[in-house]
C-alpha cells in the first residue's frame, strides 16, 4: 500500500530554495516525500522532520542528517530548541491527510466505508469523532459544522443527531450517514459528507488552531531570507497562511509604517499560489484541491 503521494512536490521543493548546509523542517513527515527530496539538495545540511501519528516512523530514513520527532507541529520551536537548533532556513507543510490515515480501516476519516467514527491523527488523543457527537451540545455542534464545514444547513444537521443520540450512540460512519444523510443535497452528497467529515476532523484534531501556533513558531525560526513552503486542501487552512504570509496576523489586516508603506515580515513568492496541472491531478486525483504558498522571510 502506498503512505502518500505528495502534491505538489517538485515546486514545493524548488519553493524551499535548498542551501547544501542549510538546517530544514519537514512539519508533516507522513510518508517522506518531501523530505526524501530534501535531503537529495542538502550535503551537511540537516533536516528535522515532525509527525504526530506514529506510523509515520517506519517511513523514517536512517540518515545522520535526518532527526525524526513524533510531536505535533505546534511544539515546533521547543522541540527545535531542545535539540540545540536556533535557526532554521526553511519549513515545509504539507497539511492534507495522508492516505495511509485515509486508507487504514478503523481510523473513520472518509465516509467511504464503515468505520468507528475515530478521526484522531494522534492515535494517544483523547477526544474521538464519536465522543464529540455525543457530548457537544446542539448549538457547539452547528457552529462546528458551519465554521469548519461551511456547512449552510448546521443547525438541522445538529438537530438531527442530537435528537438520533438520545436513542442511540452515534459510534460509526454509517451511524453519522444514517442520521443525516437525509440533508445531504440531491447529488451533492459526495460534497456534503466531505464537508462534514471535514469539520470532524479539524475539530477533533484542533488543526486550524495548530496550524496558526505553527506559522508562529517558524516565523521566530526562519532566518533572514529562510522559506517558508505551505501546501493546503480547504479554504479555511489557505486562508490561515495567505493572511499570514501577507500581513503576519491571521485576520490579514494590514499595517502601515509612518509613511503609509506596508509592513509585512515576508516577501511572497508566488502571489496567487501553485495549483497542480491537469497531468497531475490524473496521476493523483487526491491533489486537485491543493495549494501551495510560497514565502521569504524578510
Amino acid at each position: 500500500m502506498v503512505y502518500h503521494i505528495p502534491a505538489l512536490l517538485k515546486e514545493s521543493i524548488d519553493g524551499l530554495n535548498i542551501q547544501p548546509g542549510g538546517i530544514y523542517v519537514d512539519a508533516t513527515f507522513g510518508g517522506g516525500g518531501h523530505s526524501m527530496e530534501i535531503l537529495k539538495r542538502i550535503k551537511k545540511g540537516k533536516l528535522i522532520a515532525f509527525d504526530q501519528d506514529e506510523d509515520a516512523a517506519i517511513n523514517a530514513p536512517d540518515d545522520k542528517r535526518f532527526l525524526f520527532l513524533n510531536q505535533n507541529f505546534r511544539f515546533l520551536k521547543n522541540n527545535l530548541l531542545f535539540n540545540n537548533i536556533t535557526s532554521i532556513d526553511g519549513l515545509i507543510a504539507d497539511l492534507g491527510v495522508s492516505f495511509h490515515q485515509f486508507d487504514e480501516p478503523g481510523r473513520g476519516f472518509t465516509f467511504r466505508q464503515n468505520a468507528p467514527l475515530d478521526m484522531r491523527m494522534n492515535k494517544n488523543g483523547t477526544i474521538t469523532a464519536s465522543q464529540l457527537l455525543m457530548t457537544l451540545d446542539e448549538e457547539s455542534l452547528a457552529d462546528v459544522f458551519l465554521r469548519y464545514g461551511e456547512l449552510s444547513n448546521s443547525r438541522r444537521i445538529a438537530r438531527e443527531i442530537v435528537a438520533a443520540r438520545a436513542f442511540k450512540p452515534i459510534a460509526t460512519v454509517n451511524d453519522i450517514v444514517e442520521t443525516v444523510g437525509k440533508l445531504a443535497p440531491f447529488r451533492q452528497e459526495h460534497k456534503f459528507y466531505a464537508k462534514l467529515f471535514q469539520a470532524l476532523r479539524i475539530m477533533v484534531n484542533h488543526e486550524i488552531d495548530y496550524l496558526q501556533q505553527m506559522l508562529e513558531q517558524a516565523f521566530s525560526m526562519l532566518n533572514t531570507g529562510g522559506r517558508l513552503v505551505i501546501i493546503s486542501y480547504h479554504s479555511l487552512e489557505d486562508r490561515v497562511v495567505k493572511n499570514f504570509m501577507k500581513t503576519g496576523n491571521f485576520e490579514g489586516e494590514e499595517k502601515k509604517d509612518f509613511y503609509g508603506n506596508s509592513e509585512t515580515p515576508f516577501r511572497i513568492i508566488n502571489r496567487k499560489g501553485t495549483t497542480p496541472g491537469d497531468e497531475e491531478i490524473t496521476a493523483n486525483n487526491r491533489s486537485r484541491s491543493a495549494r501551495l504558498r510560497i514565502a521569504e522571510k524578510i
